[in-house]
């Protein structure tokens, strides 16, 4: 039974992060990309700090290394990467699947920062050409033209490339900070301030609340992002990563990208093209060439479990 519900809790989150991507792109219609992320994330880390201040003893970070611990993920997992991705998305060569497909080599680049910021992993020759077809997918789905680098949004993708190694630069360095912080208590206040850089980081760049076009379908887009994707998405990964552990919960990042296309080009009308289908395929075979002592450890667990 239990079974049944991690699958079913599994697709649900795969669901809908998956189609964030494409509320993203629905919503940067009526929103300036910095200042819709930002909002997002007000929203977000107030429910999620309602959250921490109920199951959490002490929701409140007190020590110097657990406010590392929450800058780190404020800077790179929040801020970077919906900064990066958001402005990526306004590019109209950045579709909703192309975008999930990027974000996908985020758990291939986490080991890679792994081995480069822990002395005692090392990437074997294996791994290597395992890194090497991922950014091969990379390519493939960002089609460079050498007489036009930033035609056919190669820039645009280059933008949500750096959100997923931002994303996985953060699990990194997160993972070196000696503080023994509840993750509920780290992601709401990672979330708010978060907000808080893009809100200036959108100043900066001229993004104002007056640029906001108020419709039911910015409403409808900022609500689901916020509510359904960042508050109920991040409280079933809490879940799932505790009943089915790292491993297994990084294989939500190559199930979002098919609801990813499937939702875009159902609310979007976006095409799926050769090029993304390829890029996933190659990025998720890196995927599984980088991990695979991991993947083969947790499949000699599962089986010993059913025996």
């Amino acid at each position: 039974m239990s079974r049944h519900r991690n699958l079913a809790l599994f697709l649900v989150l795969a669901a809908v992060w998956g189609s964030a991507f494409m509320a993203i792109k629905a919503g940067l219609e009526f929103f300036p990309p910095v200042l819709f992320a930002a909002i997002r994330y007000d929203v977000a880390g107030v429910i999620m700090l309602a959250y921490a201040a109920v199951v959490v003893d002490d929701p409140i970070p007190r020590t110097r290394g657990e406010w590392t611990l929450v800058a780190l993920g404020a800077t790179l997992l929040i801020a970077a990467y919906h900064a990066f991705l958001f402005v990526g998305e306004t590019d109209p060569n950045v579709t909703s699947a192309v975008a999930a497909v990027l974000v996908s080599l985020s758990p291939v680049l986490t080991t890679v920062f792994a081995r480069a910021f822990l002395p005692s992993e090392r990437l074997t020759l294996i791994g290597t050409v395992g890194l090497l077809i991922g950014l091969g997918g990379v390519v493939v789905l960002s089609q460079p033209d050498p007489g036009n680098l930033l035609g056919q949004g190669t820039g645009a993708k280059l933008l949500v490339f750096l959100a997923a190694a931002s994303f996985a630069l953060g699990s990194v360095l997160t993972g070196t900070v000696d503080a023994d912080l509840p993750i509920e208590t780290m992601e709401a206040w990672s979330m708010i301030l978060g907000a808080a850089l893009m809100h200036l980081l959108a100043v900066g760049l001229g993004e104002s609340v007056a640029d906001i076009v108020w419709t039911w379908e910015a409403v409808a887009s900022l609500a689901y992002l916020s509510i359904a994707a960042s508050a109920l998405g991040f409280l079933i990964y809490f879940d799932l990563l505790d009943r089915l552990g790292p491993i297994e919960i990084n294989l939500v990042s190559y199930v979002a990208p098919v609801f990813a296309a499937l939702s875009g080009w159902l609310f979007l009308g976006e095409v799926i093209a050769v090029p993304t289908v390829v890029g996933f395929v190659l990025i998720f075979g890196g995927f599984l060439l980088v991990k695979r002592e991991a993947i083969r450890q947790e499949w000699s667990r599962y089986l010993a479990s059913r025996s």
